[in-house]
């Protein structure tokens, strides 16, 4: 006899054509780097994969409308679907910004990884099992490891990847170790389940306690990949050590799989079939309303600290480190409404909020690093601020392209992220109820903290524009990383105001959508009493 869920579980290998065409595309590159060393080959093959992959995964796949949510490892809904299109998106733009990062010898094994790095991004957001979420990070953080360590060989690239190897090791243990604890609370891994016992448990004061360890060790795992303080520390040293298509990957895409992680295990995107209201967003509050509060400190000190600690910084990667940070905070804002904003009534919602600001961010500092990586040169490398000096005169056209993204880093109105930063402020002066003084305060903290933040992107403009050059600059002659800067300044305007910001928001706030529940089936065993 077959097993009730079969069915639904082989129905899901049709919509896994991206992620399949992306590794057996990746496993070809590998094969291919033993005989052809040409790297605009390989960026080629690896375009056209990610092209296909887009085309596979524009079409939004409907989720199960049945209580398969509570077996099936993997459920492509709404944030599976965006989730999927944005890591593709990213690895595209990525592409276009390595072009010359990466020598020819060096340049198949790292497409191939970075193809399996947006498989495991895609499958990470479709995730519906602690294992499968697991492995999937793994997917992302093992190929993060070579690609940090192939462009360059000298001490501070292998002291960078050392670095972040070992800490990422660190993380990943915290988490599995939380993930271990809400296993041993709920006898399931499936996500679905896990929020449902919860919910279902009539008495969760005896195992308060375990549950807030398995919050606490799963929020810090994750705040690893989001740069979240106090899981901070690696990454100006990180950034500063590694190449500049190396930093631009670590200011995005970890943040990209810890944020869509967080969505999954915290209840923020609850599945249709589990029988829970739609303003009971997270599962913390099944057992304790201090989970929030965590959220809230989080995202407090990671907005302050990232942004006062950039005012110090003159090196360029070590000031976008802490300014990747910062912007972690403004997301993390969002994440704390959001368990109060994801009713039909809400004014706005937290989770569609986060998502757009996730996606903003990326199109503003892939934007920054493109400018560095068309500027950076062995002869004359761009390390500091001051060697921005006289771009303005040397090539105003980048000069002005880079000031409109320093200007949308900022908050400038008509741009991405003033309508991002919008979005999340005002959804945190909107949340009521218990406490509710607490986010208009952190909404105020960020407004103080990014206007102090606006220093050091107003100081790179100065320099560009009332400086003069010590040494000309020239750029590398990169066409693929000048279109890649293109797009994403096109982006910066277009997703600020309708109908690209209307598209993305709704986009984004179907993820936090619930239909109505189904019955749930009754779990092996609840809480551990």
């Amino acid at each position: 006899m077959s097993h009730p869920y079969a069915q639904p579980l082989a129905d899901l290998f049709p919509h896994l054509v991206p992620e399949i065409v992306l590794v057996l595309c990746a496993c070809m590159i590998f094969v291919s780097g033993l005989f052809q060393t040409d790297r605009r080959l390989h960026h080629a093959a690896a375009l056209a994969s990610l092209f296909f992959a887009l085309i596979r995964a524009l079409p939004p796949v409907e989720p199960p409308t049945s209580d398969a949510a509570f077996a099936i490892p993997l459920l492509f809904d709404s944030l599976a679907n965006l989730t999927r299109v944005l890591a593709i998106a990213t690895g595209i733009v990525f592409i276009l910004l390595s072009w010359n990062d990466m020598a020819d010898r060096h340049a198949a094994d790292h497409d191939a990884c970075f193809l399996i790095i947006v498989a495991g991004l895609c499958l990470a957001g479709a995730s519906n099992d602690l294992v499968t979420l697991f492995l999937a990070l793994e997917m992302i953080s093992i190929p993060t490891y070579v690609l940090l360590y192939l462009p360059r060989h000298d001490d501070a690239s292998q002291e960078a990847s050392i670095k972040y190897f070992l800490l990422s090791i660190f993380s990943s243990g915290l988490l599995l170790f939380g993930f271990s604890y809400l296993f041993g609370l709920t006898g399931t891994t499936n996500i679905a389940g896990i929020l449902q016992v919860f919910y279902n448990a009539e008495d969760a004061k005896p195992v308060a306690g375990l549950a807030q360890v398995a919050m606490l060790t799963v929020a810090a795992g994750l705040g690893f990949r989001i740069t979240a303080v106090p899981f901070h520390f690696y990454a100006p040293d990180v950034f500063q050590g590694t190449s500049t298509s190396g930093a631009a990957f670590l200011s995005y895409v970890p943040k990209i799989a810890g944020f869509v992680a967080l969505l999954r295990v915290f209840g923020f995107v609850v599945p249709a079939a589990v029988n829970m209201p739609s303003d009971h967003a997270l599962v913390g509050m099944a057992v304790s309303d201090q989970v929030p509060t965590l959220f809230w400190f989080l995202a407090a000190l990671t907005m302050v600290i990232g942004n006062i600690l950039a005012l110090l910084q003159d090196n360029l990667k070590r000031l976008l480190a802490y300014s990747s940070i910062a912007h972690a905070g403004y997301m993390l804002v969002a994440l704390t409404s959001a368990p109060y904003l994801s009713g039909a009534d809400a004014s706005t919602s937290g989770v569609a909020s986060l998502l757009f600001y996730l996606i903003a961010y990326g199109t503003m500092t892939f934007g920054i690093f493109a400018v560095i990586a068309l500027l950076d040169r062995p002869e004359r490398p761009v390390e500091t601020v001051d060697d921005l000096a006289g771009l303005a005169k040397s090539h105003p056209g980048i000069a002005l392209m880079a000031t409109a993204l320093l200007l949308s880093l900022i908050g400038f109105p008509l741009t991405v992220g003033f309508t991002g930063k919008f979005f999340v402020f005002f959804g945190a002066i909107s949340v009521q109820g218990p406490l509710g003084w607490l986010y208009p305060t952190l909404a105020v903290v960020g407004v103080l903290s990014a206007a102090a933040g606006a220093w050091y992107y107003l100081r790179i403009i100065t320099v560009m524009y009332l400086r003069t050059a010590v040494k000309p600059i020239e750029t590398r002659g990169a066409a693929p990383a000048l279109l890649a800067l293109i797009v994403c300044v096109i982006l910066t305007f277009a997703l600020s105001v309708p109908p690209g910001a209307n598209w993305i928001m709704s986009a984004a706030r179907e993820t936090s959508e619930r239909q109505p529940p189904l019955k749930a089936p009754a779990p092996e065993r609840g809480l551990v009493q």
